[in-house]
C-alpha cells in the first residue's frame, strides 16, 4: 500500500511546477507580443477587485494588485495542476486537465463578468490562451509522474 506522502508531495511538486510554467509563459508572451498574448493577470487583478469590492474591502495600488494576482495565480494553478496525481497516466490526466484549464480560461470570464478580452481577444489570443495552459498541465504530469518513480 502507498503511503499518502509518497503520492502527494510529487503531485503538489508536479502542480507548481506546471503553474510556473503556465505564468512564465504568460508573461514573457505578453511582453514579447501585447498585441494579442492572453492577459490573464488583467483577469486576475479584475477577480481580486470584485471580490474585494463585495467584502467592503480597500482596493490595493496596481503593483499590489498585481503581486497579489500572481500569487493567487500560482497557488491555484499549483493546487488545480495537483489533481493531475503521480504515476503512470499522470502526463494524459495532465494534458486533459490543461485543455479544460484553457478551454474554461477563454469560455468563462465573460460569463463571471470579467470580460472577454483579456482572453478571447483575437483567434491567436484564444489559441495562446488554450496552448499554455495545456502546457501547464503537461509539465505538471511529467513532473509528478518523474518525482513518483524517485519514491517507487
Amino acid at each position: 500500500m502507498t503511503k499518502p506522502h509518497t503520492t502527494l508531495m510529487p503531485a503538489l511538486l508536479g502542480g507548481m511546477a506546471g503553474a510556473v510554467a503556465l505564468t512564465v509563459l504568460h508573461e514573457t508572451v505578453r511582453r514579447l507580443r501585447p498585441e494579442d498574448a492572453p492577459r490573464m493577470d488583467v483577469l486576475g487583478m479584475r477577480g481580486l477587485r470584485k471580490l474585494l469590492a463585495k467584502a467592503d474591502a480597500p482596493q490595493p495600488d496596481e503593483e499590489t494588485a498585481y503581486g497579489l494576482t500572481m500569487l493567487g495565480d500560482l497557488v491555484s494553478n499549483g493546487l488545480c495542476y495537483s489533481l493531475v496525481g503521480t504515476g503512470k497516466g499522470a502526463l494524459g490526466r495532465g494534458t486533459a486537465l490543461g485543455l479544460a484549464a484553457g478551454i474554461g480560461g477563454v469560455v468563462l470570464p465573460g460569463p463571471l463578468g470579467l470580460g472577454e478580452g483579456p482572453s478571447n481577444r483575437t483567434p491567436q489570443t484564444k489559441a495562446m490562451t488554450v496552448a499554455w495552459y495545456t502546457v501547464g498541465g503537461i509539465v505538471a504530469g511529467v513532473v509528478a509522474q518523474q518525482l513518483s518513480k524517485e519514491n517507487v
